[in-house]
């Protein structure tokens, strides 16, 4: 977060969204200042005054009355036109999200009219209304043209029943549009018309996938269904090959030669791609200069090719369990870009001279050939660490140390530890998952990530800090804003089921509340449950323009400069970092503001297929243990049941409130526990349990669970 004045108008904008929030909870309620602070659990008698203030000035124009001395009341206003994305519940509900609106808008059961669950859509609406209603007026464009699903028979036809639990409406496929297929495969379907709400929408089969639940079958629906490329198109393809491998005299001449100096690779041990390397060197005067080098994928992808169109329209590398789909053809990424050892490749580098303590004495920032020593795998590094024996252990036990230092003073400095661990499959030849590991963070992986985020954060601050005379420089920022006020009562009263007590907290505490509670969590069953609504009650990082600086890392200046070979907006900062370099004047802030928008959609889409993908691997995998028995965590709560966490593979299934034996259990939402209503048995949050599989759906990519008494 900047210093001074722009972290002023920052907060007083959120407490100002927070107390409009409250207010649109109690449209027809009057409330004085106080009443609002206790909503929103703030005691800082400063902050009640600002908050005083607030009320005043939105008073004035015109979003509240001022009722009676000290009390406000939301002013009625006509109803807004809004555009927004859709989110629609299994039984029909919809909530749209609107730009610049903290809460999502609700739309009842039954009126979301010919939207499907992701749509663009605008509504008429009015917040200060006695009983505020949205309409959903029309759908202004449909997230997807293709849906996957099942072809099932039906009386009068046939039906396509979606694969995505969250598309609410079953399409007719009339039996000249059926393209061959047959009752029972998964096929990909476009809708042809639909006009009327109250009936199904008509498809057409575009494509015949297979038989459900065939390894191949189910990656290509995943693919189908998010949109995912599958290939390069010729000419992007064709461009690739014929840029030149040779790297000529002029080239070398016009950037730093670090060829000399030891350089080595840190990655996973199945990684074909290398965007970043480490150089080590002892200087005179006993300090460490420490060089972080990153593939220059923007010498080699030209402004106006097909190759940098079809980077920016990807913007970001997909994993999927059992293939990567990558941003930049095979010949950038896994060739001419990737820092393999014993080849000469061209970087964009952060070189930082260090003393003992990882203090920065001096940095450089700019174009350098280097030349790899040694390819580590995460486990040889890890190794060298552990017994100090190797190839270079002297320089990566030393990094070691250093990259220890610079996480301690980034903790020191309000920094949140929000490693989590991570599920990786092993697979036989045809794809089937025959074995589940939980990947996790170790010090040759928190060696790797200090050292990036070091230089994340150093060329982030060398672009934004303004200099005298200065007004400014436009950038890539990754950003991070603090906890909503709402969303950390909301955690708050989440974690006190758990029998944890958070302080009430204001913006100068938030984060030291957020470490506590998680260092409280800590070896406890409910470790992970504690982590993962802590980190759902915070904004999530986002690209932009505009710096706010980021919370989570602590870091008043933060980007994405360490891995362009699959990540488009780190080729940005590259570009305007060199730009800048050369004495260039700022660019158009629009224009990088849209770029920054389209990479965190592509983003977002990449990270919904990658889980949908663990998620179908898991179903999988449990259900060849149908019958088994194992312990798990209650990871969460509905109406209708609880869902478990299985520790091993960290599988999620249902376990139905109407399965539960021996009482009639019901649910308490204010509690957020199942109890029974005779002999007073309850299921709370992280509670350790044995459940039995039943079965599942790896169409809707679902488990069911049994409780084991």
């Amino acid at each position: 977060m900047a210093k001074g004045k722009p972290k002023k108008q920052s907060s007083k904008g959120e407490l100002r969204r927070a107390i409009l929030d409250v207010f649109h909870e109690a449209p027809r309620k009057a409330l004085n200042h106080k009443q609002i602070a206790a909503a929103l659990g703030i005691s800082d008698s400063g902050v009640r005054t600002l908050m005083y203030d607030i009320l005043l000035q939105e008073t004035e124009e015109g979003k509240l009355r001022e009722v009676e001395r000290g009390k406000f009341q939301l002013k009625e206003v006509e109803k807004e036109t809004l555009e927004g994305t859709i989110d629609i519940t299994r039984n029909g509900r919809g909530f749209v999200s609107v730009d610049g609106i903290e809460k999502d808008i609700e739309i009842r059961q039954g009126a979301t009219g010919l939207a499907l669950n992701g749509d663009l859509v605008e509504i008429s609406y009015n917040p200060k209304a006695r009983r505020p209603e949205a309409k959903l007026l029309r759908v202004v464009q449909r997230k997807r043209e293709n849906y996957v699903g099942i072809i099932q028979q039906a009386k009068g036809g046939y039906f396509f029943i979606p694969s995505d639990a969250k598309i609410h409406i079953d399409f007719f496929v009339p039996k000249e549009e059926m393209n061959n297929a047959k009752v029972g495969e998964k096929v990909i379907v476009q809708i042809v018309m639909w006009e009327n709400p109250e009936k199904n929408p008509v498809a057409k089969v575009v494509k015949v996938l297979g038989t459900p639940g065939e390894h191949s079958v189910e990656m290509h629906a995943i693919i189908a269904e998010f949109g995912l490329p599958t290939e390069f198109h010729d000419d992007v393809v064709s461009e690739s090959e014929k840029i030149p491998a040779d790297i000529n005299k002029e080239e070398i001449a016009k950037r730093r030669d670090m060829r000399g100096i030891t350089t080595f690779t840190i990655d996973p041990y199945d990684a074909k791609d290398f965007d970043d390397a480490l150089s080590y060197q002892v200087l005179n005067n006993g300090n460490t200069e420490v060089g972080i080098h990153i593939a220059d994928v923007s010498h080699y992808m030209q402004l106006g090719t097909a190759l940098e169109k079809e980077a920016y329209e990807r913007a970001t590398s997909i994993y999927l369990v059992d293939r990567t789909i990558p941003m930049l053809p095979e010949r950038l990424s896994n060739f001419l870009c990737s820092l393999r050892p014993n080849e000469e490749k061209l970087c964009f580098s952060a070189i930082f001279e260090l003393n003992e303590k990882a203090e920065i004495q001096n940095q450089w920032f700019g174009r350098t050939i280097i030349l790899s020593d040694r390819r580590f795998t995460y486990e040889e590094a890890q190794e060298i660490i552990e017994t100090g024996k190797g190839d270079f252990s002297k320089e990566i036990v030393h990094l070691d140390k250093l990259a220890k230092a610079l996480r301690a003073e980034r903790f020191k400095a309000g920094a949140l530890d929000f490693d989590t661990e991570e599920v990786k499959f092993k697979l036989d030849e045809k794809g089937n998952a025959i074995g589940v590991f939980i990947k996790k963070m170790k010090d040759s992986n928190k060696l790797i990530e200090e050292f990036m985020l070091l230089a994340n954060r150093k060329v982030a601050e060398f672009i934004g800090k303004k200099k005298e005379n200065d007004l400014g420089r436009t950038f890539i920022y990754r950003i991070h804003d603090k906890p909503d006020p709402i969303k950390m009562r909301q955690l708050s009263n989440f974690v006190f089921h758990l029998g944890y007590k958070m302080p009430k907290t204001s913006e100068t505490d938030t984060v030291a509340a957020i470490r506590a509670l998680i260092a409280k969590a800590e070896g406890t069953p409910e470790q992970d449950i504690v982590k993962t609504m802590a980190i759902r009650s915070m904004a999530k990082a986002e690209y932009t323009t505009k710096n706010i600086g980021h919370y989570g890392l602590a870091f008043e200046y933060y980007t994405h400069f360490t891995s362009p070979i699959r990540r488009y907006p780190d080729v940005m900062a590259h570009r305007l970092l060199q730009h800048y370099l050369d004495g260039g004047k700022s660019v158009n802030e629009a224009d990088y503001e849209l770029k920054c928008k389209h990479s965190l959609q592509m983003e977002k889409r990449a990270a919904e297929a990658e889980r949908a993908s663990v998620k179908y691997k898991q179903v999988e995998y449990m259900l060849k243990n149908v019958g088994g028995i194992f312990e798990g965590i209650i990871a969460g709560i509905t109406g209708w049941g609880f869902y478990v966490e299985v520790g091993d593979t960290k599988s999620e299934g249902m376990v139905s409130i109407k399965s539960l034996q021996g009482d009639i259990y019901e649910f308490d939402p204010d509690r957020y526990i199942i109890r029974g209503l005779r002999k007073r048995q309850e299921f709370h949050m992280g509670d350790k349990v044995m459940i039995k599989v039943l079965g599942g759906d790896i169409q809707k990519r679902t488990l069911d669970y049994e409780l084991v008494q």
